[in-house]
C-alpha cells in the first residue's frame, strides 16, 4: 500500500541535446515551469532575491480544479551550481513536498535531466482527503503522483525544446 506518510515520490527524465550549462539556467528559472505546467501557475523571490541559493524563499501559486488557487512559501534546501536545485513546500523542517532538478552531462553537448519530488513528511492538501477517507489512501495518493507526473513530463519536454532550440508550447 502506498501510504503518504511513506513519502512517496515520482521522478521523470530526458536527454537533452545541450550542455548541462545551458539546461541549468533554464530549470533555474522559477517561473519556467508555469508555461507547460497545468497546475503550477507562477512564482517570486522573497527578501530581493533574483536566483536560487541555499536557503533562499520564494512564493509559488498553483491551481489545481478540485481545491482553486493557492500560495506556498517554498525553501531552497540543495543547490550546486550546474547540476542541483532542489526546494521544499512549506518549510524545510516538516515539507508537504521536496521537488528537484538534476543536470548531468550525458557526452559532448548533452545532459540528462531528472526531475523528482517526494510528498511529506508534513501535512499538504492530500491531508484533509486522507483524514475524511483513510480507506481510499492509496487511491489518493496514486492520484496525486499520477497528476505531479503529468505535469513534471510537460516540463522536462518543455525545457527540453527549449534548450534545443526548438518551439516548447
Amino acid at each position: 500500500m502506498v501510504r503518504y506518510a511513506d513519502g512517496p515520490t515520482a521522478e521523470v527524465s530526458t536527454d537533452v541535446d545541450a550542455s548541462p550549462a545551458e539546461v541549468f539556467a533554464l530549470v533555474t528559472d522559477i517561473n519556467l515551469p508555469a508555461r507547460f505546467s497545468q497546475e503550477f501557475q507562477r512564482a517570486e523571490w522573497n527578501d530581493g532575491a533574483a536566483e536560487p541559493s541555499l536557503g533562499a524563499t520564494f512564493q509559488g501559486t498553483n491551481k489545481h480544479p478540485a481545491v482553486g488557487e493557492w500560495t506556498v512559501t517554498c525553501t531552497v534546501t540543495a543547490f550546486e551550481p550546474g547540476s542541483v536545485f532542489e526546494w521544499t513546500v512549506a518549510g524545510p523542517d516538516a515539507p508537504a513536498a521536496r521537488w528537484r532538478f538534476t543536470v548531468e552531462p550525458a557526452g559532448d553537448d548533452r545532459s540528462t535531466l531528472r526531475f523528482d519530488a517526494r510528498m511529506g513528511p508534513g501535512k499538504s492538501g492530500l491531508t484533509p482527503a486522507i483524514e475524511r477517507m483513510p480507506d481510499r489512501e492509496e487511491e489518493i495518493v496514486d492520484g496525486r503522483l499520477a497528476e505531479w507526473r503529468s505535469n513534471m513530463e510537460l516540463t522536462v519536454a518543455g525545457i527540453r525544446a527549449l534548450a534545443e532550440g526548438r518551439s516548447a508550447e
